[in-house]
């Protein structure tokens, strides 16, 4: 067993780092009905079997005609007919002549222009046309996607616009990785089930529903063990049954250097167990190892340490296990709305929810209340500020804010 010394501080990048490095990527592969794909990651790369539009097709209701056809003053054509979508590709634009197109109709052979329905004026089987520019209102062959293409690598997550871009060419299976397994396993006799009353000392348990709620979302098969009594062998029996059921343990709380937690003790027992201090506020406690060949990650017990360093420290090593290539969030700046004073030696997460101030621009707001014990901020807030070490905010500097958004996907 490794444990830092009180002062000596790792890195969030550190940690995520050793995390990816603790867990196998999944390499398990499902074949799924398209409908029953969203969140899943891609296994294999999607390649277009066809272009995307298949033939020329017109952009709006109007007329198709060749513009060499039109001449001054009156710019009139005698109507051949009209094409919807749907009707054949193939069918020709007589010479001198337009045609009636509705929108996603093919453009008939010969024509290089549609004109919109408002810019026309119309007779039973004349049309005038006011006003056009060669070429307007065509959707050309390929012009989205061409054949052979890569639309998706994989690696993906499949969220709905990547579901509908995936129906377009016809595909009615895809291959995605195996949902990671992940078991929750809370600890200690003071927690008490939902549904039932508290007794003296007792506190329900929260973290393993905040954090069975974002894994869950995250796309993970999850299960939520029975509460481990504070009993060494119960706790070794516990652990030994789930690290045989799920690919990754997660526990929270007795995670802290020098305290006394059956929980560790048991881990030590059956396979390893490292405890860190990691630069992060709330935070900095936070174990991993083995639970014999299974890894198990320790979050602190706190439910705003344990949401906020699950998002920043354990979701992108848990997206990387299950295959995501890229587990970046998106970073905005924003003007802050608050001013942050004292300094303090970790990266610091602060609930803050964007507020329009009088010009419509968007400032960051902080929660008053930004204690790593309470959830009532986490559940006001749009997402997160990061501060990074020893730096103070002042109002009206540029801050870095990660929306719940981006972090809860």
């Amino acid at each position: 067993m490794s444990v830092c010394e009180q002062g000596n501080l790792h890195s969030i990048e550190q940690a995520i780092s050793t995390l990816k490095t603790l867990l196998s990527p999944i390499k398990k592969i499902q074949t799924l009905p398209l409908q029953a794909a969203h969140q899943q990651i891609l296994a294999c790369a999607i390649d277009a079997r066809f272009d995307v539009p298949q033939w020329d097709n017109s952009a709006m209701d109007g007329y198709a005609l060749r513009a060499a056809d039109l001449q001054s003053p009156n710019n009139s054509l005698p109507l051949a007919g009209r094409i919807a979508a749907g009707d054949s590709p193939n069918q020709q634009l007589p010479l001198g002549h337009c045609m009636h197109v509705l929108t996603g109709a093919p453009i008939p052979l010969g024509a290089d222009t549609v004109v919109a329905q408002e810019n026309c004026s119309i007779a039973p089987k004349q049309i005038q046309f006011n006003n056009f520019k060669t070429g307007e209102h065509i959707r050309r062959r390929g012009e989205e996607i061409q054949q052979g293409q890569i639309l998706l690598e994989a690696g993906t997550r499949l969220r709905a616009q990547e579901i509908g871009l995936i129906a377009s060419q016809g595909y009615a299976q895809v291959e995605v990785y195996t949902p990671l397994r992940i078991g929750l396993i809370s600890s200690g006799n003071e927690l008490a089930q939902l549904g039932h009353p508290l007794q003296a000392g007792q506190i329900y348990d929260i973290n393993s529903h905040s954090l069975h709620s974002l894994f869950t979302g995250l796309g993970f098969q999850v299960t939520a063990y029975t509460n481990m009594p504070d009993d060494l062998k119960q706790s070794i029996k516990c652990l030994a049954q789930a690290s045989q059921e799920q690919d990754v343990l997660i526990s929270s709380g007795g995670v802290s250097i020098g305290e006394e937690d059956h929980l560790k003790h048991a881990v030590s027992t059956l396979g390893e167990l490292n405890l860190w201090q990691v630069a992060i506020q709330p935070g900095k406690p936070l174990a991993f190892g083995r639970v014999g060949h299974t890894p198990w990650i320790g979050l602190p017990g706190n439910p705003a340490a344990a949401l906020i360093t699950a998002l920043i420290i354990a979701r992108p090593a848990l997206l990387h296990a299950q295959g995501v290539t890229d587990c970046r969030h998106q970073i905005m700046h924003i003007p802050a709305a608050f001013d942050w004073v004292k300094t303090r030696p970790r990266q610091q997460y602060l609930h803050a929810r964007l507020v329009p101030q009088n010009n419509g621009q968007l400032h960051a707001q902080i929660h008053p209340k930004q204690s790593s014990a309470m959830l009532i901020a986490a559940s006001w807030a749009d997402g997160l500020v990061e501060i990074k070490p020893e730096k103070t905010v002042k109002k009206g500097d540029l801050v870095r804010f990660l929306g719940y958004s981006e972090l809860l996907r």
